[in-house]
């Protein structure tokens, strides 16, 4: 018996291509699917694979031409004696060798399929060797996954994060934290120490809000100070403050003067104020009456005007403070102080400073420290406005609760200290 592998794209193919060959005695015996492999299977087309078999004088019929015998005396006899099996014998004959043809048929197959095995895991374990190799070689660089590597923070980093967060929890608006931490990174990135790092971030600080601008008297007489902003955060107690500081400390001439007509109760206050400072005090509705009456004080060398409190958003009684500071006689010297709360939030201060700003040139007073932990709108105040600082107050106490804004306490105090 001869067995044989025949392939061809389809089923058909192959035993087409075996009984070809084999004849009409072909035997199938095995019809397998070949399913392409490696890298470029997808690209490839399954093939089939036609396992045959024929018996070696079926072949041997298929393969030869008859030979056709030539005219003449045909000789009949036998040189031995033809003996015809019965038919029981015969089909016993036959049983036994159709079993014994299977049998060898199913040895040979077995060893076939053991050899085809081992081909088949020899030659798999090479392509997938070769497939493993090509995607390497073939995937683009940028599909690699390299796994992501951990840079450890250095301690000037870590400083700077932590600097970062305690600016935040006071306050400062982002945005100047940020122009903070960009100024400080050059001395980061040279190496520097953590103490060098904190000194550049303090003197940062420090030119940011400038040197402090109090009230400064002049020869010319009387220096005339407006004190505006918005109702409720102590521009009267600011003033009677201020006021005992230049009369009781440095012994000047101070008068009041107030324009808030709107309270009643404001006129008594800082009536109350002038009584124990033994200082003069006058309402005034108009730039009239208030030049009048800088003239007849015109030997006092400061005059303190306590103005209505309004809101930012109230246009008339901004016109008619625009209106009484605009209308003083050029001869003074006058200056504008925004008085604002440190508890207000940033973006009412934004609103307010606004307000004021599109009118006057103000410096800046900030009241009622002693309300707030967070002392960071009074940087952003300085750096939105671009206004000098003057004072501070902490408490409602006069003449003590008041000083000339302190940088280094209060930048000390931004960053964490106390």
């Amino acid at each position: 018996m001869t067995i044989k592998k025949f392939q061809g794209k389809t089923e058909e193919e192959a035993t087409l291509k075996a009984k070809q060959e084999f004849g009409a005695g072909t035997v199938i015996m095995n019809v397998k699917e070949v399913k392409p492999k490696g890298f470029f299977k997808a690209f490839k087309n399954s093939t089939y694979e036609v396992t045959a078999a024929v018996e070696e004088n079926e072949r041997a019929v298929a393969i030869k031409t008859p030979e056709i015998p030539k005219p003449g005396k045909i000789d009949i006899s036998a040189d031995e004696d033809i003996q015809i099996p019965k038919p029981e014998e015969t089909k016993k004959n036959d049983s036994v060798a159709v079993e014994n043809m299977w049998a060898s048929l199913e040895e040979k197959m077995k060893n076939e399929s053991k050899k085809e095995i081992a081909v088949e895991n020899n030659l798999e374990e090479k392509l997938e060797s070769l497939q493993n190799f090509l995607e390497k070689k073939l995937a683009p660089e940028e599909t690699k996954e390299e796994e992501p590597q951990e840079v450890p923070e250095d301690e000037g980093f870590k400083f700077m994060k932590m600097i970062y967060s305690i600016l935040l929890e006071n306050e400062v608006d982002e945005k100047y934290v940020n122009q903070i931490m960009d100024e400080v990174e050059t001395v980061r990135k040279n190496g520097s120490s953590v103490d060098h790092m904190l000194s550049s971030i303090y003197q940062k600080m420090i030119l940011k809000f400038g040197q402090p601008q109090p009230i400064e008297l002049t020869e010319s007489k009387p220096k005339l100070v407006f004190f505006v902003g918005p109702t409720g955060v102590g521009k009267t107690t600011t003033i009677a403050k201020i006021a005992s500081r230049f009369k009781v400390e440095k012994g000047k001439k101070v008068a009041l003067l107030t324009a808030d007509t709107y309270r009643i109760a404001a006129a008594e206050q800082l009536r109350t104020y002038a009584n124990i400072l033994d200082t003069p005090i006058k309402v005034i509705y108009s730039a009239e009456e208030l030049n009048d009456t800088l003239q007849e004080w015109k030997d006092y060398d400061l005059v303190l005007v306590d103005t209505a409190g309004l809101s930012h958003k109230n246009e008339e009684q901004r016109n008619d403070i625009k209106n009484l500071i605009s209308g003083v006689s050029e001869e003074y010297e006058k200056e504008i102080y925004l008085v604002l709360s440190a508890t207000t939030k940033y973006r009412d201060l934004k609103e307010i400073v606004d307000a004021y700003k599109a009118e006057f040139e103000f410096k800046l007073i900030f009241t009622k420290l002693d309300e707030t932990s967070c002392y960071g709108n009074i940087l952003n105040m300085k750096l939105y406005t671009g206004a000098d600082l003057s004072y501070v107050t902490c408490g409602q106490n006069v003449p003590e609760d008041i000083e000339v804004f302190n940088m280094q306490k209060n930048v000390k105090i931004l960053l964490g200290g106390k």
